[in-house]
């Protein structure tokens, strides 16, 4: 299997959907003329023209809204935002339009929107351009939220993103898109709302999402030299959670750590954690341990980035923890 970047497993997506379906087209900052704030279009304007690839404005609510009104009548848009923290500008439009309105007229409407960027922190960019927004967009019924971890589910998953006839928050990183992995050539998709066990094991489940679980790769590895089998599950998709996989492998190591990067309050991580207690209680052989970012917006020096961040040293403390394994 060939290895691609994940910029060009979201390009590919795209503009496979586009070459399928002349209704689908991209919108937003930078996406044409430059190829993308960070290529993952680039080469998409030369293919199908400045009619379904358009720069706009920096006017996040303006084109969001534009978006939504040409999903109304019929188009399926790709709308980027250079990054989800811009998004707070156009969030009237993704909560109050697009998934209320297949609601709100009856189901006369429907919305098949995709609104796509990088979220989270991206190295020394500051407190307004590190927030993590899955939990704030999963909260809202009427909208799906897919994280991929990876090249490989990330086209599959915007491919059936663009497909869907609900709005689909498709949330990124900054610092994944140089990263390769192996992505097949012929053409496949990944259904919406189905977790992936990445990594099997027996002692401790550790769930995670997103790009934060190469941290938890990396302490299953380091754990795994003390002969702790760590068995990793990847929800791919935040709304609709897909909780039946995570319960069935409490149910066989009975044990769990959450790994996100998010603030406490309202997380994924706490919705995941609520379910596991109401229907595998009976299966834990520990309190569930979450482990999330601090809870101040982050800060730009490099020392205090590190420590707002979960690590791998924080993941092992935590499967050793569960595990009641003394130091």
């Amino acid at each position: 299997m060939r290895e691609i970047q994940f910029r060009e497993a979201v390009k590919e997506a795209m503009s496979e959907e586009m070459r399928r379906d002349k209704n689908v087209f991209l919108m937003g900052e930078e996406v044409a003329e430059y190829d993308g704030a960070y290529k993952a279009s680039q080469g998409m304007l030369a293919e199908f023209g400045g009619a379904r690839v358009i720069d706009t404005p920096i006017s996040e609510l303006g084109f969001a809204g534009i978006g939504v009104g040409a999903a109304m009548n019929g188009l399926r848009p790709i709308i980027e935002f250079m990054t989800f923290n811009f998004s707070l500008v156009a969030i009237d439009q993704v909560i109050n339009a697009a998934a209320k309105m297949k609601s709100m007229s009856g189901g006369q409407f429907g919305v098949p929107i995709v609104f796509r960027g990088p979220t989270a922190s991206a190295g020394q960019l500051g407190a307004q351009h590190s927030q993590a927004y899955e939990s704030w967009y999963a909260n809202c019924p009427g909208l799906k939220v897919i994280v991929p971890s990876n090249p490989y589910d990330a086209k599959g998953l915007l491919k059936s993103a663009i497909r869907d006839n609900d709005p689909v928050i498709f949330m990124e990183s900054e610092q994944m898109y140089g990263e390769k992995g192996g992505v097949p050539e012929s053409e496949y998709l990944i259904p919406i709302g189905v977790a992936d066990v990445k990594r099997e094991g027996k002692h401790v489940t550790v769930v995670s999402f997103g790009k934060i679980i190469k941290t938890v790769f990396k302490a299953a590895e380091e754990l795994a030299k003390d002969g702790i089998e760590v068995e990793i599950i990847d929800l791919r998709t935040v709304r609709p959670i897909d909780y039946a996989t995570v319960i069935n492998s409490v149910k066989k190591t009975n044990r769990l750590v959450i790994v996100e990067e998010a603030w406490p309050l309202g997380s994924i991580a706490t919705e995941v954690a609520f379910k596991v207690q109401r229907d595998a209680f009976d299966y834990l052989d520990a309190p569930v341990i979450r482990i999330m970012t601090q809870d101040v917006p982050l800060a730009y020096a490099p020392t205090l980035v590190a420590e707002f961040l979960p690590t791998a040293e924080k993941v092992i403390k935590a499967v050793k923890e569960v595990m009641y394994i003394q130091k």
